[in-house]
């Protein structure tokens, strides 16, 4: 006859073993995911948009692609990157706890190869086929978002996010020399639209997962400096990004139903950041904000595109 003790042992050990999910087996999801491919699918809508625009219509379809391609992996490495090195800080975060580096589903060694493979063959494309400007842009992109943005200020800093948004700004400026060879005032415009609009959008999603970002103890605004002193940090975000639709039609690089579409959405989410002072459910107000955010940048590329103007 069993003996109680035994009996409790192995029940335990059912039990144990019964919660304990067996160990998965690596897709080629997990990689996907790594890459966070949300942002890539924003970097390569704006970095077709600026090449787009550089080119005027008179597209050369096969440096585009490539050009593209190049962009995508040089984002994808650096998202890698950031998720090899904010591995231990993930397991904090109800969001990104599942993830595949804090479960263990991949190991750190893995995830950093991947990391430096897609790193080296998106910058051997830009420098190869788009031109020496783009591939130092895409080490500048690189090196912002891992270096300053990753290691050094998300981890130090209230300004992390302003400071993230050089790298933000990068995709379009990339797509855009590719074609012409310089800085000119339309790379500068593309890149002031993103690094205006980084910004506004990451803080609405800040507020939104507050708790779970002072869980992790990364110093964001909201969650150092409050929720108030972040709405009024917004606002001259949102104030710069209305002149710039305006001077990409007074300089000729769009038409005017971009100019007076974009200049309407901009004056929209200006009022609803100054809404956002009125607010009594600040999630509810944050959401708001993220997700005009999301269809602000997709509605004015798409028509940057359409109303190009052609020479």
């Amino acid at each position: 006859m069993v003996s109680n003790r035994y009996r409790a042992s192995s029940d335990a050990a059912a039990l144990s073993s019964r919660q304990t999910p067996p160990q998965e087996s690596v897709t080629w999801r997990d990689f996907v995911t790594l890459a966070k491919p949300g942002i890539l699918r924003s970097n390569l809508i704006a970095a077709f948009g600026g090449y787009w625009l550089a080119s005027q219509w008179d597209i050369n379809y096969l440096k585009m692609i490539i050009t593209l391609l190049g962009t995508v992996l040089v984002m994808a490495s650096a998202c890698v990157f950031n998720n090899y090195f904010d591995r231990e800080l993930d397991k904090k975060m109800e969001r990104t706890r599942d993830r595949a580096l804090p479960t263990g589903k991949l190991s750190p060694q893995l995830v950093l190869t991947y990391a430096f493979i897609l790193g080296i063959v998106g910058l051997a494309l830009l420098f190869a086929f788009s031109g020496w400007l783009a591939g130092v842009l895409g080490i500048f992109g690189m090196f912002v978002y891992v270096i300053v943005y990753t290691l050094w200020l998300k981890r130090s800093s209230t300004w992390s996010t302003s400071m993230g948004g050089f790298s933000g700004a990068v995709p379009p400026v990339i797509g855009y020399v590719s074609v012409t060879g310089t800085l000119d005032m339309g790379a500068i415009l593309l890149g002031a639209l993103l690094f205006l609009w980084q910004p506004p959008h990451f803080w609405s999603l800040a507020i939104r997962r507050l708790d779970d970002y002072k869980n992790a103890g990364y110093p964001l605004l909201p969650v150092v400096k409050g929720i108030h002193r972040t709405k009024i940090q917004m606002i001259p975000y949102l104030i710069l990004l209305v002149p710039v639709p305006i001077l990409m039609y007074v300089y000729g690089y769009t038409g005017i139903i971009f100019m007076g579409v974009s200049l309407l959405l901009s004056l929209i989410w200006l009022f609803l950041g100054f809404q956002g002072f009125r607010a009594r459910d600040n999630d509810a107000w944050a959401k708001k904000m993220f997700f005009f955010s999301i269809n602000y940048l997709t509605i004015s590329f798409i028509l940057m595109i359409l109303d190009t103007v052609r020479y």
